[in-house]
């Protein structure tokens, strides 16, 4: 169970995964001990799983975002004698692909896409996705802005 000093250190973390305990300790007023120590059994919990960084796309060159949205082919599947998650694992797998989630609604699978140009993000849903095996249709929408921290 995380008490209310656990979840001053996972936003102090989620703000910068980089942060000295140091750092930590004075944005949270805690000791750097206490940081230690709550960090030390946070990830022994499991409840911190890793650490990730925040990537600038433009700067990569990948100009183009978009979220496609995937009505899975149940029959297919159970032809393949797979799953709707193996499919959203295999297409997470992809370079375009920066997220997959398995959703509730008029969708069945939600993906976030990068791609350098819209060329490419066509070139990937029409050839790429659209011909994945247990994938029906697809509609996709471009994000003209993103909100970032």
């Amino acid at each position: 169970m995380v008490d209310k000093k656990d979840l001053l250190i996972i936003e102090a973390l989620k703000k910068n995964a980089r942060a000295s305990v140091a750092q930590i300790s004075k944005e949270t007023g805690l000791a750097g001990t206490t940081v230690h120590n709550r960090i030390k059994k946070l990830r022994q919990n499991g409840i911190i799983t890793g650490y990730t960084i925040k990537v600038d796309n433009k700067k990569l060159g990948k100009d183009i975002a978009a979220y496609a949205l995937l009505t899975v082919d149940y029959n297919i599947i159970k032809q393949l004698k797979t799953s709707q998650h193996n499919v959203a694992k295999e297409l997470k797998n992809l370079s375009q692909v920066e997220e997959a989630s398995m959703v509730t609604g008029e969708a069945d699978i939600i993906l976030k896409l990068r791609a350098r140009n819209i060329e490419e993000l066509n070139h990937f849903i029409t050839v790429k996705l659209r011909n994945t095996d247990g994938i029906e249709k697809t509609k996709t929408v471009v994000i003209l802005d993103e909100v970032l921290d």
